[in-house]
């Protein structure tokens, strides 16, 4: 797909050709490359800039975006540093910093650095943002309700495009979540060329269904979807197509989704607009967006419309804000009817849970309780959760169930950086012994399960609740315990627990839940059988009913599809 003489890449193509040894025309090119999402063009450019002018450090800058955009982390920290040391009241250039620190696995130092972003710009919501996440995902909860206002009052103002996901985990209402998502893709809507429209399939012919993801592989994303993908292809539902915007990580569940799917497309690292042209290419009718706002997607490719109906699904737990997004794959738990008014899709609704699960996962026997640092006896609650969603209202709910529930512990996702000292300081403030805390690092999928076999209650978080974890914790047998919300992300376990019909684990409000978490603490007879049931409804239930599943989701394909071919516009489906 060649660009237009109004594409900014070729216009920026063209001032380099008018004036080859202008430095600043090729950052200016690199810039027009990185946002088309060519990272190696990008840092070409800037490294032809820096040739021209050595150590500008607007081209260091842009050489470290496209380093970091390869996933060269190492490299692109190195590249970014020496922009920041060259331009230290930059706060731009600290915040691609504290992106490259992150993933480099440099956890505080990238806390640094987004805090000195902060400090060059202090009025900057976008940037209050990325700090305010990042905080939270180190359990830093030093200010967070200060940035948090000033993150919901900017997105109440219409003044910044704040990440969504990152949105996700504030206290913030529905209404809120549809403002800062229509807020951000207005911004990439700007910036952003649709394709035609394609032409319409011939009548009969097969429906082509795509999925775009990061996930294609031992991820979250990819475990959740292997067996559905599987049993889809066995019911003989739409042609699979899976463009992978990851490489293939050699993992057993890459090699299943290969063999499941009628085609599965490599396009990481491409520019966006070849990605929507291999959509396009493929024939796409139906294509569902399973990262959206998540990080690692390529909402730009979605936003050119590559697929005549596109769908919201699975991975970003909440409205895409979006016009290019035709639908949101739900159920009526996750999103009740009152919830869709503030989805800017149309709601296509399963009778069943909208979350599948790899239901091939054999379970290990678990270690012994000494292994994974536990004592011998008293009740072990689990929070499997990621870090940022420990907030300090969910913490401390946490820890009033351990005070209450004498010789028990809570057992942690260990996280990033110093989190899990955070951790423990702060349960000290709380009157609990820090070594009622235990921390699991994170394990490879069969172990994780295995441990979940120790565990006797998952109590979850609010406002951003346990999904994939949830699921994990179910198969394994063990009973979560949630507090539904008022949006989706705070309603998948809900879901989860009502279509395994153990609706009763969803309580009403914190009370509720401090108290149904400590009778159950304090009773190891009611525990045990609570997790019998769980045990016996795993199998009879529809939560984990694969070919089910895909009998469901192949009918309300079908739907989105006719309706497309009749020429009529998206609206709900059941």
């Amino acid at each position: 797909m060649s660009a237009s003489p109004t594409d900014p890449r070729a216009q920026a193509r063209l001032a380099v050709q008018r004036a080859p040894q202008d430095a600043m025309a090729w950052i200016l090119l690199s810039d027009a490359e990185l946002e088309a999402g060519d990272a190696r063009n990008g840092a070409g450019a800037a490294q032809r800039a820096l040739q021209l002018a050595p150590g500008h450090p607007e081209a260091l800058a842009r050489l470290g975006r496209g380093l970091w955009m390869l996933g060269r982390h190492d490299d692109a920290v190195r590249a970014l540093h020496a922009a920041a040391a060259r331009a230290p009241g930059h706060a731009g250039i600290a915040v691609w910093l504290a992106h490259a620190l992150e993933d480099a696995g440099r956890a505080e130092d990238a806390n640094q650095a987004y805090a000195r972003a902060h400090a060059l710009a202090p009025q900057h919501p976008q940037i209050a943002a990325y700090l305010l996440a990042w905080r939270r995902r180190l359990c830093d909860w030093r200010g967070v309700d200060a940035l948090s206002r000033q993150v919901r009052e900017a997105v109440a103002a219409g003044q910044a495009a704040i990440e969504p996901f990152a949105f996700l985990s504030e206290d913030a209402s529905a209404a809120e979540q549809l403002a800062c998502a229509r807020l951000r893709a207005a911004d990439l809507a700007a910036r952003v060329r649709p394709l035609p429209p394609p032409a319409p399939p011939a009548p009969g012919e097969v429906v082509r269904a795509g999925f775009l993801s990061n996930g294609f592989g031992a991820h979250p994303t990819g475990l959740l979807t292997a067996a559905f993908f599987e049993a889809l292809r066995a019911h003989g539902g739409p042609e699979l197509h899976l463009f992978a915007l990851n490489r293939d990580d050699g993992s057993a569940i890459r090699r299943r989704l290969q063999a499941a799917a009628h085609g599965l497309h490599e396009v990481a690292d491409l520019p966006h607009a070849q990605i929507a042209g291999r959509i396009r290419e493929a024939g796409i009718e139906v294509l569902f967006d399973l990262r959206g706002w998540g990080g690692g997607g390529r909402p730009e490719a979605l936003a050119m419309r590559p697929a005549p109906v596109q769908v919201n699904w699975l991975a970003y737990p909440g409205t895409s804000g979006a016009p290019w997004i035709d639908y949101v794959l739900a159920d009526r738990i996750v999103l009740p009817e009152a919830l869709a008014a503030h989805h800017s899709e149309q709601p296509a609704w399963l009778p069943r849970c909208f979350q599948p699960s790899d239901t091939r996962r054999e379970i290990p026997p678990p270690p012994a309780r000494a292994e994974c640092g536990l004592p011998e006896t008293g009740t072990v609650f689990c929070c499997f959760n990621n870090s940022y969603k420990l907030n300090p209202a969910s913490f401390a709910r946490l820890m009033a169930v351990l005070r209450a529930v004498p010789g028990s512990v809570l057992w942690l996702l260990s996280g990033p950086g110093e989190a899990d000292r955070r951790l423990r300081e702060a349960a000290r403030a709380a009157g609990v012994d820090p070594a009622r805390l235990v921390f699991m690092p994170k394990q490879p999928q069969a172990a994780y399960l295995a441990r979940l076999r120790l565990a006797d209650l998952f109590l979850d978080c609010n406002p951003y609740n346990a999904h994939t974890t949830a699921s994990d914790a179910l198969w394994a047998g063990c009973p979560v315990l949630t507090r539904p919300g008022g949006t989706f992300a705070a309603r998948v376990a809900a879901s989860l627990n009502h279509h395994l019909g153990l609706a009763e684990l969803n309580v009403a409000d914190d009370g509720a839940f401090v108290a149904a978490a400590v009778a159950l603490g304090r009773d190891p007879d009611a525990l045990r059988a609570l997790r019998r049931r769980v045990q016996a409804k795993r199998e009879t239930a529809g939560l984990f009913d694969m070919p089910g599943f895909a009998a469901d989701f192949a009918r309300i394909v079908g739907a989105m599809s006719a309706r497309y071919r009749r020429g009529e516009a998206p609206s709900p489906l059941r």
